[in-house]
Parts: C-alpha cells; structure tokens; sequence
C-alpha cells in the first residue's frame, strides 16, 4: 500500500489535540463537506499554495478582503513601511483619519465613522447604537443573514411574529435574544405585519443588502424599498451590514447600487469589514454625525478598542482602497466575475445539471437548484450531497471554493482570463460526473 503523504492530514490532527474542531473560525474545519481542510503556505495574485505546495485557484480570497488578489505589490509596501513605524500604539494617528476620509468620500451616507478591528465588532456597536439613540430595545435581523458572533444575533426565527427569536448557539440565554425578532428575507407582507405589531418598540432593523452567507441572495428592491419606508414611518433605524459587500460589489458599495432604483435611498447607520481592511483585522461603522454623536466620549453609548484604528491595518485598507478607486477598476472586476459565472452556468446547462448562478462586482454565488432562491428555506432545498461532491471534485483539480454551499464566493483583480477559463474548463468536467 502506498502511504499518505498528505501533509495537511498531520497539520490538521496536530491542531485538533490543540484547537476546537482544529480551526479558528467553524467553516474552515470541512464538516459541511468533509475531508480535510487544506492548510495555506502563502499565497499569491489569484492563488494560494497548501502544505503539499499544490496551487490552488483561489476564490474565497480571505471571505472576500483580498479584492486585489493576494501580495499587491502596492499594499505590501505600505504595510511594510508601517510596520516599521509600529505595530501599535494605543493612541491616535494621521492614517485613521486618512481612512476615515477616504471611506466617507465614497459612501455619503456616512459622516462619522468609527474604526474597530472585526465585522462582528462593528455589527454589535452599530446595534448599541441603535438602540442607545433611538431609547427602544428591539430589533429585527433576516434568517440567513449573519451579522457577527454576537449574542443578540445569533437567532433563528421564532414561532411566529408575535414571539422573538430562538438562540442557535449555546451559551446564549433567552433573555437576551428575547428582544430580537426574525423575519424571512424578502417577505414584504410578513415585513410589514411585524413593524405594525412591534414598530414602536423597534430601535433598528439590520440586513444584509446582498447576503453572503446563504451563498448570494439579493434583498429585491421592492423589499429594500419597504424595509427604508418603514423604518423611516416608525422611527426606527435602517442598518445596512455592508461588511462583505462594502467595496466589494461596487466603490460605493451595495447601497450605491440600491440608489439606482429607490431615489434617495441610504441606510441610517452602515457597518463595513473586510475589503477596507484588505485582509487585516479592520471594521467600521457609521452614520450621520447626530446619530454617531451618541457615542463615547461625546455621548453615552460606550464602545471602546485597544486595536482599533491599528496603524499597520489602516496602511493595508487605505492602499487597497486607493487601487480599487482607479478608474475602471470595478467594471473590469464585474466583467471577469460575470465570465466565471456565465461559463459555469453554460457548462451546467451543457450536462442537463439543475444550476443557478448571480454576481455583482466580485462577489458571486451558484446554487444547483433551477431558478435563485429568494429566501433561506428555499437556498435549504439545494442538493447538499451532490454539491460536496462538486465540491471535492473541484479541489482535487485545484479551485478552492467556501467548503460549504451557504457562502458566496470572490473574484479578484489578480484572476485573469485563463484562470477564469481553466476554472470553467475544470467545473465542466466534475459537472459530468454529478449526474451519473
């Protein structure tokens, strides 16, 4: 018998007798696929390369920060230059500001931000402050949008619009998820129903414009427009979670995109993460400067940080976010990430396979189901086992795409049109062996 020379078999029972589950973070340990995950050695432009040095076409790209691809040569020099400054220092700089200036300039709906170091971080606060400046409690999120770690957040829908959420995570008590309600995702009527029974006591209603993490489902726009409507009628707040599609999906992000179509839209308080970091700890929130004037030192909502606005992270964001502000960028990112999506779809369609595809920017999202679902039970009627078969089939070819069917996945400025077509090439020939 020939022996495994797998490398990441050992990594990987080596970080189980020390870690969780063997990861930092749930979805990198396999256990919705199977197998084992693959541990990253370096990376580089539109790959990275594993313990056994196989190269991998990348499309997670970091869960979606890595919007230049991986090593950018005019990153890399600014966070090398700041980091021979410092790694930290506890006090104020010149780059926060510059970041602060360059995040508000391209999304006018904010103008005060507020720099923390992690897309849950930025979510918590902006929910304090939702509810420190409005004085009302409760709040509505969407099943299938994730909106961090924190504990108000992690719910799952209750019996009904008169009753609140369940807690999905041990070690979340009742109580404190009692004032959070759980609606379905671009459900109008149901929407509706419940700012009619709990409107006044709502302090914000927070969703995810594009959600990311039942693969990628758009709120529609006569849902958004109905989410803006109510929220201004009752004197809630609008939180829009832009942390995987801030700068992702556009340079004024996803909310730019909605203005297209509502006139005058824009959400009272935004939460961004991930691209603004380019692929350090980095998140943000903001809103007009009434509402983040709720926050300590001038108000009385407390939010605090050691790392925030950390001066080696806001060199890596800064420099990303310069790039990705060049004229043209976003329209040659959303043409390379249509190509992807385009030839997976004509290849599914070429072997008779049930197959769904959408994109915006450089995010996209497939599903093996015939027609986009518009919520999370529909997106829970896909094909689990065929799709960890794809899934495998394709990481034995080198593509790595989220090991599991509820994420979106990410195309970089680093991908080119060979990796695009070599992508399509490799999916065509796993599609063949799905329908046997």
């Amino acid at each position: 018998m020939t022996p495994n020379t797998d490398l990441n078999i050992p990594l990987f029972e080596r970080a189980k007798a020390l870690i969780p589950g063997g990861v930092n973070s749930p979805v990198r340990a396999f256990k919705a696929v199977g197998g084992t995950p693959r541990f990253v050695k370096r990376a580089q432009g539109a790959y990275f390369w594993d313990a056994n040095d196989q190269r991998f076409i990348d499309y997670i790209g970091s869960w979606g920060p890595m919007i230049l691809g991986h090593g950018h040569p005019a990153v890399l020099e600014a966070v090398q230059k700041a980091a021979l400054e410092g790694f930290s220092f506890g006090a104020p700089t010149e780059r926060e500001i510059e970041l602060a200036e360059e995040i508000l300039g391209l999304v006018p709906s904010m103008e005060m931000i507020r720099l923390v170091s992690s897309g849950t971080e930025a979510g918590m606060s902006a929910i304090r402050l939702a509810r420190g400046a409005t004085g009302r409690s409760k709040l509505i999120k969407f099943e299938g949008c994730y909106h961090g770690h924190a504990d108000a957040l992690l719910v799952k829908a209750g019996s009904g619009l008169a009753t609140f959420g369940n807690a999905t995570s041990a070690g979340v008590p009742p109580e404190v998820v009692q004032h959070t309600l759980v609606l379905e995702y671009n459900n109008v009527a149901q929407l509706e129903e419940a700012f009619a029974l709990h409107g006044k006591e709502l302090a914000c209603l927070m969703i995810e414009p594009i959600a990311g993490n039942m693969n990628f489902v758009r709120a529609s726009v006569p849902f958004m427009r109905r989410c803006r409507e109510l929220c201004s009628e009752y004197g809630a707040l609008l939180v829009l979670d832009e942390v995987m599609t801030g700068f992702r999906v556009a340079l004024g992000s996803a909310q730019s995109l909605y203005a297209q179509s509502i006139p005058g839209f824009k959400p009272d308080i935004t939460v961004l993460g991930k691209v603004i970091g380019g692929g350090m700890p980095l998140a943000a929130f903001g809103a007009s400067r009434a509402i983040m004037e709720h926050l300590a030192p001038l108000g009385a909502v407390y939010q605090a940080g050691t790392l925030s606005g950390n001066p080696v992270a806001t060199a890596c964001g800064l420099a990303t976010l310069r790039e990705i502000r060049k004229p043209g960028f976003f329209d040659a990112l959303g043409a390379r990430t249509r190509s992807l999506v385009d030839g997976l779809a004509a290849a599914a369609a070429a072997e008779g396979l049930p197959f769904s595809a959408d994109c915006e920017g450089g995010m996209f999202g497939f599903f093996l189901l015939p027609r986009l679902p518009q919520n999370y039970a529909q997106v829970l009627t896909t094909d689990g086992a065929r799709f960890n078969q794809l899934f495998h089939g394709l990481l034995d070819r080198g593509v790595y795409i989220a090991p599991a069917l509820y994420e979106a996945g990410f195309v970089s400025a680093a991908h080119t049109a060979q990796d695009i077509a070599d992508t399509v090439a490799i999916a065509r020939d796993v599609f063949k062996t799905l329908i046997k």
